[in-house]
């Protein structure tokens, strides 16, 4: 009776086998391996919303693009309609300088030629900005478990180490560096893998953007080269006040035939 009532006030036994005490007993290197991997989580998840972010503004500025843009009489007030820092609105005021610039070349070159070169160098410039950070989070799912497989080494040979210092392997003696090797393994693809969804997730989207980015360019690059005359499909120019309604085409007479029989 009295030996149960002092085990039942006797304080709990210590826990000598969590997380923090098997980091402890890996000493400063295991402390600064798992440190290693904390920073690369971090970064990895600050690159990961940030890029969201910042495509998510290209993507809605692509929206408001395709339904205001291109309904304006000319580039540079379809331009003005865009946002001052917006990807599309770049294009389109490179797009106008490179027209400009080209009357003052003295070595001759094909406008098309001219204003191509300068499109695609802003379009480069965009792309470039859109996949910063990425090849960080390519680095971060390349050699976060190899750097984990650093600290499981170390946990192994210290567990040896104990097993050879006490001449037997008691479970005590192997249970910290093996718990703490494991502890290490298992850190190494928490950060790895979230690393490598990200880069192919912003991959992917990045690639949609540079797409659509692309199309917009040679769009704004069909239009200064005929002088406005060609406009992406499904583009609705405006109607000035009092001018006549477009005619609907005319049918030709193949046409008005309905169905075609072969001779």
């Amino acid at each position: 009776m009295f030996t149960t009532i002092l085990a039942a006030g006797a304080p709990p036994a210590e826990n000598n086998f969590g997380l923090m005490n098997a980091l402890q007993q890996g000493g400063p290197v295991t402390a600064v391996t798992a440190a290693i991997l904390v920073i690369m989580l971090f970064f990895s998840l600050y690159i990961l919303f940030t890029k969201l972010f910042e495509q998510q503004k290209v993507i809605n500025q692509g929206k408001r693009v395709r339904t205001t843009f291109w309904s304006s009489p000319s580039l540079r007030e379809g331009a003005a309609k865009l946002e001052k820092n917006s990807a599309y609105k770049q294009i389109v005021d490179d797009g106008l300088l490179a027209q400009e610039q080209h009357s003052k070349l003295t070595d001759p070159v094909e406008a098309h030629d001219w204003v191509h070169g300068s499109l695609a160098r802003s379009e480069a410039v965009i792309n470039s900005q859109l996949g910063g950070g990425l090849a960080f989070l390519a680095t971060v799912g390349a050699t976060a478990p190899f750097i984990g497989l650093f600290g499981t080494v170390l946990g192994i040979y210290r567990a040896l180490i104990s097993i050879g210092q006490a001449g037997q392997a008691s479970i005590d003696k192997v249970a910290g560096p093996v718990g703490e090797a494991l502890i290490m393994t298992a850190f190494g693809l928490v950060v790895a893998v979230p690393a490598v969804l990200a880069f192919n997730f912003l991959q992917r989207r990045n690639k949609a953007i540079a797409e659509n980015l692309s199309a917009f360019s040679n769009d704004v690059l069909g239009y200064i080269a005929s002088d406005g005359a060609v406009k992406p499909a499904g583009a609705k120019a405006k109607v000035a006040p009092g001018a006549p309604a477009p005619k609907p085409a005319t049918t030709t007479a193949g046409q008005a035939g309905g169905v075609q029989t072969k001779a």
